[in-house]
C-alpha cells in the first residue's frame, strides 16, 4: 500500500493533534474563524485549558495552528458534516462591511446564519452562540440609560447591517422551537473598536464631530478582547441567554470631544437626516441615514447577566476611546465618506461635510428643475 499524501498526513496529523490529551470541556466550532473577532477568539480557545478542541470553519485557513480546519462557505449544508463531534457552535461568518452591496450582503448573513443552526441541530450540537449588536435596541430618546437586556429590540432595517441583525435575533428566537434541545445564546456588543471599520468608528475619522442639534448622544464601547471573553462565558454556559456586552457606563457628548479633542459642528435634525439621506442615495455616501440615530440618541446597555455571572470588563470607555482615536489618525472621513489624504486636505476641516451638503442640495435642486421641465 502506497503512502498517504503529505497533505493528507499533515492533516491527520493536526486533526489529533489539535484535541487536547485527556483534556476535559467542549469541542467548539468557531466559523469565520480565518479573520477579525473570529480569528481572536479562535486563537483564545484554542489556548484555553477549559476547552478540548477547535474546530475552525472559513472560507480561507487562517493562522491559528491547533485548531481543525474546514475550508468551506457557510451557506454550503455540508458544513453539517464538519460539525459533527462538536459540543458548541459560535457563529462569526458575518459581513457587515459598509461597501458591500446591501442584497449580497444580506444574503450571505441570513442564509449563512439559517445554514449553520439547522446544520447544528442535524449534526447534534446542543448549543450555538450567535452575534449581534446593541444596535438592535435602536436608537431612540426616550430609551433608558442604561438598557436591560430584556428591553424591547426597537430597532428599524435603516441602518448599515441592522435588518439583517434583527432577522438574525428572530432567527435564534426560533430555533429552540424547531430544533428541541438546541440551546441558542445571543451577544450584543457595544460599539465594538479593535481592527473594525462600521459606520460608528469612521464617525471619529470626521474632522469634526457632527452632533444634530437637540439631540443626546451617549458613547459606550466594546473592545474586541472583551467581546472575545465575554463570547468564552457564553461557550462554556457561565451566561446564557442574551447577552450584552460592552465598558462599564459611558461618555456623553461633551466627554467625548474632550477627550478627544475633536470640536463639534452642530447641524438642524431637518439638515443632517436629509442631506444624509440624499448622499446615501446618489452614491456619494456609504451610510445610510439611519446610521445617524446612533450617534442622536442613547443605545447604552447594562450587561447585568454577565456581571451576575463573574464577569468584567477588562477596559473603559476612555481606554477604548483613546485606542479607537488612535487606529483612526491619519484617515480622513466626511459623512462616511473616506477620502485621500489629497482631498482632505484639500477640502479643509469643515469645509469637506459643507462641499458634500452642498452636492446633495445641488443634485436635489437639479432634479426639481427636470421636473419642472
Amino acid at each position: 500500500m502506497s503512502s498517504p499524501d503529505p497533505q493528507v498526513r499533515a492533516a491527520r496529523n493536526q486533526s489529533t493533534s489539535s484535541a487536547r490529551p485527556g483534556a476535559r470541556g467542549p469541542v467548539v466550532a468557531v466559523t469565520g474563524a480565518a479573520t477579525g473577532v473570529g480569528a481572536l477568539l479562535t486563537a483564545r480557545l484554542a489556548a484555553s485549558d477549559e476547552v478540548r478542541q477547535v474546530v475552525a470553519i472559513d472560507e480561507r485557513r487562517g493562522e491559528c495552528e491547533t485548531a481543525r480546519w474546514h475550508v468551506l462557505d457557510v451557506r454550503d449544508p455540508a458544513v453539517a458534516e464538519k460539525l459533527r463531534g462538536a459540543d458548541v457552535v459560535v457563529h462569526l461568518a458575518l459581513d457587515l462591511d459598509l461597501e458591500t452591496d446591501a442584497a449580497a450582503r444580506t444574503a450571505y448573513n441570513v442564509r449563512g446564519t439559517q445554514t449553520v443552526l439547522t446544520a447544528a441541530a442535524a449534526a447534534g450540537v446542543r448549543r450555538v452562540v450567535l452575534c449581534t449588536s446593541a444596535m438592535v435596541y435602536g436608537a431612540h430618546p426616550d430609551n433608558e440609560l442604561p438598557l436591560s437586556e430584556d428591553a424591547e429590540l426597537r430597532a428599524t432595517a435603516e441602518a448599515t447591517g441592522v435588518g439583517d441583525l434583527l432577522e438574525i435575533e428572530r432567527l435564534a428566537r426560533r430555533a429552540p422551537r424547531a430544533h428541541p434541545g438546541l440551546n441558542v445564546s445571543v451577544v450584543r456588543p457595544a460599539v465594538l473598536v479593535g481592527g473594525m471599520d462600521t459606520a460608528l468608528t469612521r464617525y471619529f475619522e470626521s474632522p469634526r464631530l457632527l452632533v444634530v442639534a437637540g439631540s443626546r448622544p451617549a458613547w459606550q464601547f466594546c473592545h474586541v478582547d472583551d467581546l472575545c471573553s465575554a463570547l468564552e462565558y457564553a461557550v462554556l454556559e457561565k451566561a446564557d441567554g442574551e447577552l450584552v456586552v460592552g465598558c462599564d457606563g459611558w461618555l456623553e457628548q461633551e466627554e467625548v470631544e474632550e477627550l478627544s479633542g475633536i470640536r463639534r459642528m452642530e447641524l438642524p435634525s431637518a439638515v443632517a437626516l436629509g442631506a444624509a439621506a440624499r448622499l446615501h442615495r446618489i452614491g456619494l455616501t456609504p451610510s445610510p441615514a439611519g446610521d445617524l440615530a446612533y450617534t442622536m440618541y442613547p443605545w447604552v446597555v447594562s450587561g447585568s447577566r454577565l456581571h451576575d455571572a463573574g464577569w468584567r470588563p477588562k477596559y473603559t470607555n476612555e481606554e477604548v476611546l483613546a485606542e479607537l482615536l488612535e487606529e483612526v489618525s491619519g484617515r480622513h472621513t466626511v459623512a462616511g465618506r473616506r477620502l485621500g489624504r489629497k482631498d482632505a486636505t484639500a477640502a479643509g476641516a469643515a469645509g469637506a461635510t459643507v462641499a458634500l451638503l452642498g452636492a446633495a442640495a445641488v443634485v436635489r435642486r437639479a432634479r426639481k428643475a427636470r421636473r419642472r421641465i
